[in-house]
């Protein structure tokens, strides 16, 4: 199936040589597919559909060893803080007050009225 644009090829390889990916991307490099006499399509380019293949591959593996390396963050991020949670102390208990004895409680709620200025 021949392309719907001829020029776009060539366009594209116009992008890809200036180094402007981002255009060139946005042209369609990623859905390029090498057609007969694309190699006829810029006279001393007859590299063309080759050059454009490559494009594609190089970012094909950008893109997947920027995923590789986004994962393996994660990962070292996750193993970071279960190694980290692992390490900390144990989270402080509530103290709790311990129960007076009968006889120490009365004690106290005696001094209390006293000090309040009560008598029990």
């Amino acid at each position: 199936m021949p392309h719907a644009d001829p020029a776009l090829p060539a366009r594209l390889l116009h992008l890809v040589l200036e180094d402007d990916l981002d255009a060139a991307l946005d042209a369609g490099l990623m859905d390029y597919v090498p057609q007969p006499g694309d190699v006829d399509l810029l006279p001393g380019h007859p590299d063309l559909p080759a050059r454009l293949l490559h494009a594609q591959q190089q970012l094909q593996r950008a893109w997947a060893a920027r995923e590789r390396y986004r994962q393996r963050s994660q990962r070292l991020a996750r193993r970071a803080a279960e190694r980290d949670a692992r390490r900390a102390p144990p989270a402080p208990t509530p103290a709790l007050k311990p129960a007076l004895p009968p006889a120490a409680a009365a004690i106290l709620a005696r001094a209390k009225a006293k000090a309040a200025g009560k008598t029990p």
